[in-house]
């Protein structure tokens, strides 16, 4: 098979290096990449080609012959590219214009969860500012602020008092905090407990679940600093039991796939339920309708065979799982990140070390803000590398994670030091 992957990120080089260990495949194309899908690593093999298209995405799938294209964020989804995929002719991976509202439209997940009895926090949906005093009385504690539409992950305020909260919710209702994806608010019961990142892959009907992975979204050690998109990931999180596994699978996931489809909007992609545990009890805080960011980055290697086959089986709404299985491996990736992140990254930053870390054994470089400047490899983004290691336990992952992160160098690097700490260490 021939692959095209949509995207830029670290999520889509994770994506293309699974496709291309795949059996199955001899050619990705990224469309439209970055620096470490410009070309294959030599581990690829002699008839293994990997590089990126500049062309737009339909051009780009028929310029290639494409068997299979894998839409990476939530925009295009959002936007319908999958649908104008579809249309020509192109078996893909990502879910409708229609069915990607579960991320796009936060007022249109609350309602679909709670509409089909899916267990989630109470939420109250304004659009208009002079409802907002009145829901914000309804709730004993200050509600978590949210912006309804796409706002790259920074439309969702923790709001520590009625007042911040009230401020925040102000600010998107007058289009002065998100423009229009804010003039929709929703306004949530704040959870408590430790938030687990379940992703299911599903061809509409059924679903094939992967490990659980947790991430560490604040910039600093101990969970503090300001959020981002996700400073480091590990798998498989033992804050998940077998048991609650299957709780998930059985409350949440399947309900989701199976209303979505009655609802006549099949949901073809990967299904990301964002998790709050608390006291073994799971409860939905969000679906986004992709794989995650660093996510991606651990799940994918524990897949061991032919990830395309199963990609594609899910695209043609055919759904089997005979050519993959879970690996008893352990995964940690640490985000590096420039100076400056997650305000006003640092750019144009040389970067070292790279080949040495991924040289590294069970290591893999996953980039995400790159880009070449001449001869030189440089910082292009906020989130620069991911770096991913495999180990036979989750303390050996992580040690090889860090010796790898120890050798990549640029000026103003940032890093978390505790990626999966709190399995490996719980208080």
């Amino acid at each position: 098979m021939k692959a095209l992957v949509i995207g830029s990120g670290g999520r889509e080089h994770a994506l293309a290096l699974a496709l291309l260990r795949s059996e199955s495949v001899s050619e990705v194309v990224v469309c439209p990449g970055n620096a470490g899908t410009a070309a294959a690593p030599q581990t690829a093999g002699a008839s293994k080609t990997l590089r990126n298209t500049t062309q737009e995405p339909i051009a780009a799938a028929r310029s290639l012959g494409a068997d299979l294209v894998v839409v990476g964020p939530e925009a295009p989804l959002c936007a319908g590219l999958s649908d104008e995929m579809r249309q020509a002719g192109f078996a893909t991976f990502g879910p409708s214009r229609a069915a990607a509202a579960l991320e796009g439209s936060k007022a249109f997940m609350k309602d679909f969860a709670l509409r089909h009895g899916l267990p989630t926090a109470r939420a109250v949906v304004l659009r208009d500012a002079g409802e907002l005093d009145g829901a914000l009385a309804s709730f004993p504690a200050a509600p978590v602020v949210k912006a309804d539409g796409l706002c790259a992950g920074k439309g969702v305020v923790v709001a520590n008092s009625h007042d911040e909260a009230h401020a925040a919710a102000l600010a998107m209702l007058d289009g002065s905090a998100f423009g229009n994806a804010g003039r929709t608010v929703v306004l949530e019961e704040r959870l408590l407990g430790a938030e687990a990142s379940v992703h299911a892959i599903s061809d509409g009907r059924r679903i094939f679940v992967l490990p659980v992975a947790q991430d560490h979204k604040r910039l600093l050690d101990g969970d503090s600093g300001p959020n981002t998109g996700g400073m480091g990931t590990y798998a498989p999180a033992p804050l998940v039991t077998p048991e609650l596994a299957e709780r998930i699978r059985e409350e949440i996931l399947e309900p989701a796939v199976a209303k979505m489809a009655a609802d006549g909007q099949p949901f073809c992609g990967a299904l990301f339920a964002g998790l709050m545990i608390d006291a073994g009890v799971p409860k939905l805080l969000e679906f986004n309708v992709r794989f995650g960011d660093p996510e991606t980055q651990v799940l994918l290697p524990l897949l061991d065979g032919d990830v395309a086959q199963l990609l594609h089986s899910a695209a043609r709404g055919a759904l089997s799982t005979e050519h993959v299985r879970v690996s008893k491996r352990h995964a940690v990736c640490v985000v590096l990140a420039s100076q400056g992140y997650p305000g006003s990254p640092r750019t144009g930053v040389a970067i070292s070390g790279v080949a040495e870390a991924a040289a590294l054994d069970g290591v893999s470089v996953i980039h995400a803000g790159t880009r070449i400047d001449g001869n030189q490899l440089v910082t292009s983004g906020g989130r620069v590398l991911g770096v991913t290691a495999t180990g036979g336990s989750l303390r050996e992952a992580q040690q090889r994670a860090y010796q790898a992160a120890e050798l990549i160098q640029f000026e103003g690097k940032q890093l978390r030091r505790d990626i999966a700490a709190r399995a490996l260490d719980p208080a």
